[in-house]
């Protein structure tokens, strides 16, 4: 366990590092030393130059509740699809694979077809979000028996995502082409630049208490899910509550990301995959290992994002951009595990 503690302690350093470099990044200019000196001033009372109170203004309103919020959905997607990968016992499981983020693009695309507020918005895409997994839950239940009871949910999750990938194109065809189209496509294709500053960041927290804590707490009982639903409850697990409970959390977790950023694909799929590698399949050190790690690279991505054009790239491209090869290399890799 060793070697995993150090991983361990190795992101969260990583994080902390990274977080305050994200402070210095934006088309406002701060140093390492302004931005000492504006929370030494805020921690301690005092005195603050103009300067001072315009880069408080900055620090604190706009970039710290973003870097927050971003640390905190790239941790929640991370945790889901990892969550999700050890449930069905399968590699290839992403956070979507109930349907939640297209049911949730479905819902923002409603809310911005009819002109509801950023906050009906976040509200019509989580709502969504949960029906889609909702109506998959009923699907398995009314079809599922036994050991076929996950293969029909999963299936039931491809047949509800298309079905709301469909709803959403008809939105976006029924959209105007001058003022809300490009509304809805920007909203779909993932971003942190209008994701509510504070108000978003708290209900971030929020939720990553609510969805992220029992995960962490039953992370052990994911190991033993791997032995088979049988002999997980020969060991005493009561196996349908549990799946319940893993199901729950971690749609709360994806839909409320999606709702707030949009949809933001890959990191769910492949965070799960890279800690592996560095701690191993013990959902012990993987789960939180996977919290941390996703938290990094989605912080590093919308750093990237911010700095590459003077306006901002949307970060859904860049994940599925470096998602996606990224997934072919770790597949012809471990090929033989996956087979």
């Amino acid at each position: 366990m060793k070697k995993e503690r150090l991983v361990l302690i190795g992101l969260a350093a990583a994080l902390l590092i990274t977080a305050f470099v994200s402070l210095t990044i934006g088309r406002y200019a701060m140093s390492p030393g302004q931005i000492t000196a504006v929370v030494g001033a805020r921690l301690f009372g005092g005195e603050m130059r103009p300067a001072d109170t315009e880069a408080d203004l900055v620090l604190f309103i706009i970039r710290l509740p973003r870097i927050l919020l971003t640390i905190m959905v790239g941790a929640a997607l991370s945790a889901s699809g990892a969550a999700f990968q050890g449930l069905f016992k399968n590699p290839m499981v992403s956070p979507d694979i109930l349907g939640v983020s297209s049911a949730a693009g479905a819902g923002a695309a409603v809310a911005l077809l009819i002109g509801l507020s950023s906050v009906g918005v976040n509200f019509a895409a989580f709502c969504f979000g949960v029906l889609a997994v909702l109506l998959v839950l009923t699907l398995a239940q009314i079809i599922g028996r036994g050991d076929g009871a996950l293969l029909i949910m999963v299936l039931s999750g491809i047949v509800v995502s298309s079905l709301f990938r469909a709803f959403t194109s008809l939105m976006k065809y029924l959209a105007d082409a001058d003022n809300k189209l490009p509304e809805i496509t920007f909203w779909l294709m993932g971003s942190f630049a209008k994701s509510g500053g504070a108000r978003g960041a708290v209900i971030m927290l929020s939720v990553l208490v609510l969805g992220g804590t029992p995960l962490l707490a039953l992370r052990w009982r994911l190991n033993v899910l791997g032995f088979g639903e049988e002999e997980a409850q020969a060991m005493g697990v009561n196996v349908k509550q549990l799946r319940l409970v893993i199901i729950a959390c971690a749609t709360l977790l994806t839909a409320a990301s999606v709702c707030l950023c949009g949809s933001i694909e890959w990191v769910g799929l492949i965070m799960p995959h890279i800690m592996r590698l560095l701690t191993g399949p013990d959902y012990r050190v993987l789960l939180p290992a996977a919290m941390l790690g996703g938290g990094l690279f989605m912080l590093i991505v919308d750093n990237f994002c911010r700095a590459v054009i003077p306006g901002e790239l949307p970060v859904g491209i860049v994940t599925s951009i470096i998602g996606a090869p990224l997934f072919i290399y770790m597949l012809c890799k471990r090929r033989r595990e996956w087979a």
